[in-house]
Formats: structure tokens, C-alpha cells, sequence
């Protein structure tokens, strides 16, 4: 299966962010969840067991735009429900839930710049 240079960019980009999680010491839970309601990129747990579900915004170093204003309220929503699907089905444990975006912007095939913006949105209920 042939994948776009678009789907390439993301992809890569999830990798270097759930790298990161795992250096500042989140374990990495799940990365592409899918539901009816959508797709979470990555979702990382911290030993205080804060469940993180995060959304990875993939950009070019010469963007001229933060990434992350490409989560809209509509995709918060899609984000939201997804996350809930993922805590229904797998029936984890958590203390709290966050909501990350993780801009990436690459460099190169090898490097890139990391932005963890936490708690970028928040659920009404949860």
C-alpha cells in the first residue's frame, strides 16, 4: 500500500511526539485509536495516572501558521467523543484526563521541533 507524502509527514511526525512523551516518562498506551467517532493519534498515561489523549499537528520548519490552530472546536468534539469510545472499551483506569496537541515541526526526515501545548482544550464532562 502506497501512502501520500501527507500521511508519510504525520506519521512521522506521531513518531517524534510519542518519543517525547516517553522521554519526559509517559508510557505510550495506544497510538492510532480508532472509533465510529474518530481517530486519536497517541494516548500516554504518566505514573500519576493522567491519561493524555493527544492530537499531532505535522507541519513543514516553514510554516507559517501554528499547527495546532488546525484543531478546530469540531475536531475538539470528534477528539472528545473518540476518547471516551477508548476509555468505554478498554474499561483503563485513570485519576484525570487531558487533552494535548503536539506540534511538529520537521526539519528534516530526523529531526524536528517539538510543542507539547497541554491541556490545549478540556471536555465539558468526561
Amino acid at each position: 500500500m502506497a501512502f501520500s507524502a501527507s500521511k508519510i509527514t504525520g506519521l512521522r511526525g506521531e513518531q517524534f511526539a510519542a518519543r517525547e512523551y516517553a522521554a519526559r516518562g509517559y508510557t505510550v498506551i495506544s497510538a492510532n485509536f480508532v472509533s465510529y467517532t474518530g481517530e486519536i493519534d497517541i494516548i500516554v498515561q504518566n505514573k500519576k495516572k493522567e491519561l493524555c489523549f493527544v492530537e499531532v499537528k505535522t507541519r513543514s520548519a516553514d510554516t507559517y501558521f501554528p499547527p495546532s490552530e488546525a484543531v478546530d472546536y469540531a475536531k475538539q468534539s470528534r477528539i472528545i467523543s473518540t476518547a471516551k469510545a477508548f476509555v468505554k472499551q478498554t474499561g483503563i483506569k485513570y485519576r484525570s484526563v487531558r487533552f494535548d496537541i503536539a506540534e511538529v515541526l520537521l526539519r528534516n526526515l530526523y529531526s524536528a521541533d517539538i510543542n507539547i501545548i497541554e491541556n490545549a482544550f478540556k471536555a465539558d464532562s468526561f
